[in-house]
C-alpha cells in the first residue's frame, strides 16, 4: 500500500513576519512580548494603547493577548517598529531637539514624526512579504491617537492625531518599498538609509 505524504503548510503569522523583517533590516530592533494587558507594564496606565505599545527604555514592543487576532494588529506592530527605527537610529533624538527648540510648532513636528513612522511601517510590511494593506480596510477610526510609545513611565508618552487619511497615505507610500520616500520635511531619510543593514 503506498504511503501518502501530505504537506502541511504553516499558518502565516504577520506579527512574526514583521518582526523578522524589522530585525533583518535594521540593527537594535526590539522583540514583541505578549502580555495580558498593556497597563502596568513599562509604567503604562489606562491612557496608553490597550493593544500595542513600544517601551523605548526597555526596547520592547508590548502586545496585549486580546490584540493578537485583530485585523489591525500587523499594522500596529509595524507602526511600533517604525518608532523603534527612529529611536534606535537617531531620528527621534533629532526630532526631540527640534521640538524643544520650536515648542510653538510641536504638533506639526510630531505630525511629521508620525507620518514617517507610518511610512516605515509600510516599508516593513513590504519587506515582510505581506500582501499590501489598506489601513481603511482594517479600521474605521484613526488608530494610535492614544499614547503608544515612550520611555518608562510609558503613561507620560506623547499622543497625537494626524487623521486616518494621512496615516493611510504614508503607510501606502512605505509599502511601495522605497525607504527614501519616507522623508518628512526636516526629518529626511538619510539616517534611515544609513541604518539599513547591508
Amino acid at each position: 500500500m503506498p504511503i501518502l505524504l501530505i504537506a502541511s503548510t504553516a499558518v502565516a503569522d504577520p506579527v512574526e513576519d514583521i518582526t523578522a523583517a524589522a530585525r533583518a533590516t535594521f540593527d537594535g530592533m526590539p522583540y514583541v512580548r505578549t502580555v495580558d494587558r498593556i497597563a502596568d507594564n513599562c509604567g503604562a496606565d489606562e491612557r496608553v494603547s490597550e493593544q500595542v505599545a513600544y517601551c523605548t527604555s526597555r526596547n520592547l514592543i508590548l502586545m496585549a493577548k486580546s490584540a493578537r487576532e485583530q485585523p489591525e494588529t500587523p499594522y500596529l506592530i509595524a507602526h511600533a517598529y517604525g518608532h523603534a527605527v527612529q529611536v534606535r537610529h537617531g531620528v527621534a533624538d533629532f526630532a526631540l531637539g527640534q521640538i524643544r527648540r520650536r515648542r510653538d510648532e510641536e504638533a506639526m513636528l510630531r505630525g511629521l514624526v508620525e507620518r514617517q513612522v507610518d511610512c516605515i511601517a509600510g516599508y516593513l510590511v513590504a519587506r515582510a512579504g505581506l500582501a499590501p494593506m489598506q489601513l481603511g480596510d482594517l479600521v474605521t477610526e484613526e488608530p494610535l491617537t492614544d499614547i503608544h510609545w515612550g520611555r518608562d513611565p510609558l503613561r507620560l508618552g506623547p499622543a497625537l492625531s494626524i487623521g486616518l487619511g494621512a496615516r493611510e497615505d504614508w503607510f501606502l507610500i512605505g509599502q511601495a518599498g522605497d525607504l527614501a520616500a519616507c522623508a518628512q520635511g526636516e526629518f529626511g531619510a538619510e539616517l534611515l538609509l544609513a541604518a539599513l543593514k547591508p
